[in-house]
């Protein structure tokens, strides 16, 4: 089976998504394109994973995330997360690893997640987007386990698993 569509049509362009419309043989396939996004795990000194708490209009909810965003053209992805985590909540600094990469919805959207940890960071003043309305939350890293039925988002879930799953001590 080849890897590539019969053939392909954009039929939407948004100000930050795509659809496009591809057919392999006799099936058609609606695909959602998406630059790719990045999500914190940003822990500071005390020992507590910074989250965030927003409107998600598509939930009709307010919820609890980690800190995410989406790449701006020609921005690699630890640049977008070291953007996003201080525009969100104040944070920078401290030392970055990448914990994962994956396709967050492969069945229909063509959406890269970047997933990163920052321990040690340093508090500033957060510069949200004007059309952002963010409540900061500081769990300690010790009740994240038994605080996993709060989070409804999957990267969340991926990022605060991965982490407390991999930090040193830990076996996975």
């Amino acid at each position: 089976m080849s890897l590539e569509p019969d053939s392909a049509q954009r039929v939407y362009e948004g100000r930050l998504l795509g659809v496009t419309v591809e057919r392999w043989g006799e099936n058609e396939r609606e695909i959602v394109e998406h630059p790719g996004a990045v999500a914190v795990v940003a822990v500071d000194d005390e020992g507590c994973v910074a989250l965030v708490r927003q409107l998600r209009e598509a939930t009709r909810k307010r919820l609890l995330e980690l800190p995410a965003g989406t790449a701006e053209p020609g921005e690699k992805p630890l640049e977008t997360a070291r953007r996003e985590l201080k525009e969100e909540c104040g944070l920078s600094g401290g030392e970055w690893r990448e914990l994962a990469s994956f396709w967050t919805t492969p069945g229909f959207c063509r959406e890269r997640m970047h997933l990163f940890a920052a321990e040690g960071v340093e508090q500033g003043v957060a510069s949200p987007d004007p059309d952002e309305e963010l409540e900061l939350v500081r769990w300690p890293i010790s009740e994240v386990e038994t605080r996993l039925h709060e989070i409804e988002d999957a990267k969340t879930l991926v990022g605060l698993l991965l982490y407390v799953r991999t930090r040193p001590g830990q076996t996975v």
